[in-house]
């Protein structure tokens, strides 16, 4: 193959040209042009008159069950669906400091023969974290390059026993190949290096993590593309001043995007949890007004959550709405249903809403606990020791069914909960707070 050339390409009209400007001569969109790798064949012939290929059919090809490798993190696992796959492309992404470097150096001490490329940290900033973890594997590599064509190369050009079970990057954003003339985390640089990667993974059978940074708006920096070529999207979670720690999977092309990986940040590192209920919940917590606890799913396994609201009478123009772990737009619905349908006059008052653990909830099954641990303030009445509730709330105070109801149950008795308000128990909030708060 001749010696790779770039070009500057338009990503809206296909326009091509040597140079870089922001407008597009032919289109006129502004910044669309994008450096790009043009490679040729030598043999003088276009690149779409290529080889013809027989397609087969899809009945007789013979399924396979896929041969995963465990990185021994249960947690991680279970996301992944089962471990890794071979070839398998694992893009990880999350906020600075949220854990990411550290989990793949815990994988690192997992699996013998691994490749750890950074260009962003030092060999010696690598070493002081894994004594930090107790990391004892003594088989991992590790290189300081940023040039990708040279980290590739070390990769495939390992051989015999001491091949590499698993390569890791870090990161997308500070790696960038000789071929192209802009600078490291450009477009043009993130998806060729990117593609290189990929292709070089799925040539080797080598499972590939790459660490993504993340925009001030929370998402992955990069082209979409870049999610595209991988096969796998994770995406770290958690407050960094909080022990607990979330992997959630975005995409996942050998595996269920439902799962959710649940670990605690220790001295030691990342560490599973076992039991996510008694996490999040504080059975031996006084029952004071104001909490009610929760049965959540998160991906396919029910937790049970604590809620913690507080009201008091606002001194300001507009009452204060202070929420964390749930959404803010959520809270007020509820509080609308609350004033309407339950009679509960919280207009003037401030209210504060709470999930303990710091997990955040993104589905609507805590609907029911939410409203019942503001009524709960408002009362001054603890709800009885216990309780247990969920379910969804509409905006005529009735209560909604929500998925995996016999799961919720289920994990309600075995924790030793009596008393369960659901949707096939309750029809509306107002017979709850009837029930047990109103006095």
């Amino acid at each position: 193959m001749a010696k790779a050339r770039s070009s500057y390409v338009c990503q809206q009209c296909g326009y091509s040209q040597v140079g870089w400007s922001g407008k597009c001569p032919n289109c006129g969109a502004w910044s669309s042009m994008v450096e790009t790798v043009l490679e040729s064949d030598g043999s003088g012939t276009s690149a779409k008159g290529g080889k013809k290929v027989e397609p087969i059919l899809l009945s007789s090809v013979n399924s396979k069950k896929l041969n995963r490798v465990s990185t021994k993190i249960s947690e991680l696992d279970r996301v992944l669906g089962g471990g890794l796959v071979l070839g398998q492309v694992i893009l990880l992404s999350g906020e600075p400091g949220i854990g990411k470097s550290t989990i793949l150096l815990q994988v690192c001490d997992n699996l013998d023969n691994c490749l750890y490329a950074s260009s962003e940290e030092s060999v010696n900033q690598i070493k002081i974290r894994a004594d930090r973890l107790k990391v004892k594997n003594k088989s991992i590599s590790i290189i300081e390059e940023s040039d990708i064509d040279s980290i590739l190369s070390t990769v495939t050009n390992s051989s015999g026993n001491k091949k590499t079970s698993a390569l890791v990057i870090d990161s997308i954003q500070t790696v960038s190949t000789s071929d192209l003339s802009g600078m490291a985390g450009s477009v043009g640089q993130v998806r060729e290096s990117t593609y290189r990667i990929v292709r070089m993974a799925k040539k080797t059978g080598i499972p590939t993590f790459i660490v993504g940074h993340v925009t001030k708006e929370g998402n992955v920096a990069g082209p979409a593309t870049l999610a595209h070529l991988v096969d796998t999207v994770l995406w770290f979670e958690g407050d960094k001043n909080l022990a607990t720690r979330m992997i959630r999977a975005y995409k996942n092309r050998y595996g269920a995007t439902d799962e959710v990986g649940i670990f605690e940040m220790k001295e030691n590192g990342l560490e599973s949890v076992a039991n996510l209920s008694d996490m999040f919940l504080d059975k031996e917590s006084k029952r004071v007004s104001g909490t009610c606890g929760s049965v959540l799913m998160e991906g396919t396994r029910p937790i049970i959550v604590e809620i913690q609201s507080l009201i008091v009478p606002t001194k300001l123009m507009y009452p204060r709405r202070v929420v964390q772990g749930i959404e803010a737009r959520r809270i007020d619905v509820i509080l609308a249903v609350l004033e309407r349908r339950c009679g509960i006059p919280i207009q003037n008052f401030d209210v504060f809403v709470n999930v303990v653990g710091g997990i955040n909830i993104r589905e609507p099954g805590a609907d029911l606990a939410i409203a019942l641990c503001i009524a709960s303030s408002y009362f001054d009445k603890a709800i009885p020791s216990g309780f247990v509730c969920f379910g969804e709330v509409g905006l005529l105070g009735e209560i909604r069914g929500v998925f995996s109801e016999a799961k919720r149950v289920k994990e309600a008795k075995r924790l030793g909960y009596k008393m369960i308000a659901s949707p096939k128990s309750f029809s509306y909030v107002s017979e709850i707070i009837k029930r047990f708060l109103r006095k």
